[in-house]
């Protein structure tokens, strides 16, 4: 059986590393291929060279390992070709490649593009030309145009081995997960904490997950949806912990020993010295947060100041400098958008004419007012789970009902997923995205018993058990065919 081939072009910060180095973070990225890859299929396999790494997929996982690729940090740019060996003359190149793009050119203008390594008789530049004339000689096309074709005829020949690219990818950059240590990440599920989480990860770091639970199971399962779908998509090679706080019983103590006017400062000392503590036990040095200077009152440079004074730890802020439309855009493009704006909120401190420019002197007769035994026992209390056991744990919370048999006379199938192939059911079907679905959900006649529907009953166990808890309706369960694996 033939298979796809894909040609991985290292980040270029990867290349100018020391050789130790080089060779300790190419090693990592193959890895990281490993882990992930042999959760699709045995049979893809993955070769690692001193400037690059190969993969070969079954043509069947052709666009799940391309999508994996697109998503995993460390890859400058992604290749897909079609490999031939033994193509040791300019005859053999020309036909091969004729034989390959013939239809694709046809009644277009193209261009030939070739790069050569190793001993041959003929250079770049001859290959060009001999398989550019024979194209232009034996297929029907406008002819050449070197400066805007329709289409770029782009090969490689290493040796004997000719790599005929028929697509190009820009890859996510950043250096391999696992090659920078670990971080622990504030998640509040908003876009910023996302978005700065994702960039930690794209530089390398392995990025955990800490929540404050200020008052609702809804946010916190929103929460842990998306730190969940961020360590899928560009983090799943490893694995990472997901911390929640229960914060309630600080927030008691907050309103008791706190002005109003320093309570959103306060409460962000309050998180960091929760998490210096949680990081402590986890062996981490840095924290991430999602603060923008100057996006909220308590995130001014002197307010910023205030806060790091409650943590020995180093405070990363990849979104320090970051406008809010350049952060939504990012989010966009991960994907995280759509969780941002239905994350439930839960609004547990609201301050009353907020300080943006604290004292040091106030702030530190603010923080002896507050009892820090209640801090010191809701982080003796704190949960830590896998984050690929999040469905799991969500579901023991309050476990929603899985139903393998619908019933077309009583059930009403809801398929959640943005995308794929129309669900073939008897039952009633409705296609509503998961993130339009707890607007849409409330219009919904309340005397019908709804099933949630996604590939893998990840989304559907946790969107249900959202709507279950923010609706207070006991007439939603998920849905996972028989022959989906439970």
């Amino acid at each position: 059986m033939k298979k796809q081939k894909f040609i991985l072009k290292l980040f270029p910060e990867i290349m100018i590393k020391g050789s130790s180095a080089k060779r300790q973070m190419v090693g990592q990225l193959y890895q990281n291929l490993l882990t992930i890859f042999e959760r699709i299929d045995a049979n893809i396999e993955v070769k690692k060279f001193s400037d690059k790494i190969e993969v070969f997929t079954p043509p069947e996982f052709l666009p799940e390992v391309r999508e994996k690729l697109l998503n995993t940090p460390g890859i400058e740019q992604i290749l897909e070709v079609l490999q031939f060996d033994d193509m040791d003359t300019l005859e053999k190149i020309k036909t091969k490649v004729r034989e390959i793009v013939a239809d694709e050119i046809e009644g277009k203008t193209f261009v030939v593009r070739a790069k050569r390594s190793g001993k041959h008789e003929f250079s770049s530049m001859d290959i060009e030309r001999t398989v550019g004339g024979h194209l232009k000689a034996n297929v029907d096309t406008k002819g050449v145009s070197l400066k805007n074709p329709d289409v770029l005829v782009h090969m490689e020949l290493i040796q004997n081995q000719l790599n005929i690219i028929t697509a190009k990818y820009p890859g996510l950059s950043g250096f391999p997960l696992g090659t920078q240590g670990d971080v622990l990440s504030l998640m509040s599920g908003g876009f910023d904490s996302t978005v700065a989480s994702y960039l930690t990860m794209k530089r390398g770091i392995k990025t955990h997950f800490i929540f404050f639970n200020l008052g609702g199971m809804a946010h916190e399962i929103g929460v842990k949806q998306v730190a969940l779908y961020l360590w899928s998509k560009f983090g799943s090679s490893h694995k990472v912990k997901f911390v929640t706080i229960n914060f309630e019983s600080i927030i008691e103590e907050l309103f008791r020993a706190t002005p109003p006017t320093y309570m959103g400062v306060m409460l962000k000392r309050l998180m960091l010295m929760a998490s210096e503590k949680i990081a402590d036990e986890m062996e981490i040095d840095a924290l991430v947060t999602g603060e923008s200077v100057a996006q909220v009152s308590s995130q001014t440079l002197r307010n910023l100041a205030l806060i790091d004074q409650a943590t020995k730890k180093l405070v990363l802020r990849p979104l320090a400098t970051t406008n809010k439309p350049e952060i939504i855009d990012i989010a966009s493009k991960i994907g995280t958008r759509h969780f941002a704006e239905n994350m439930p909120e839960y609004c547990g401190v609201i301050s009353q004419n907020p300080i943006t420019h604290g004292s040091y002197k106030r702030m530190e007769k603010v923080a002896r007012s507050f009892d820090y035994e209640v801090l010191d026992k809701a982080v003796d209390e704190a949960k830590i789970i896998n984050v690929d056991e999040i469905v799991d744990d969500v579901s023991k919370l309050a476990a929603v009902e899985v139903v393998r048999e619908p019933d077309p006379k009583k059930h009403t199938i809801i398929d959640i997923r943005t995308e794929g192939k129309k669900l073939d059911t008897e039952c009633k079907l409705l296609e509503i995205p998961f993130h339009k679905l707890n607007k849409a959900f409330e219009e919904l006649p309340s005397d019908k018993e709804y099933l949630l529907y996604c590939d893998k009953g990840v989304m559907s166990q946790l969107h249900a058990q959202y709507l279950r808890d923010a609706k207070t309706q006991e007439n939603i369960k998920v849905f996972r065919p028989k022959d989906e694996e439970a």
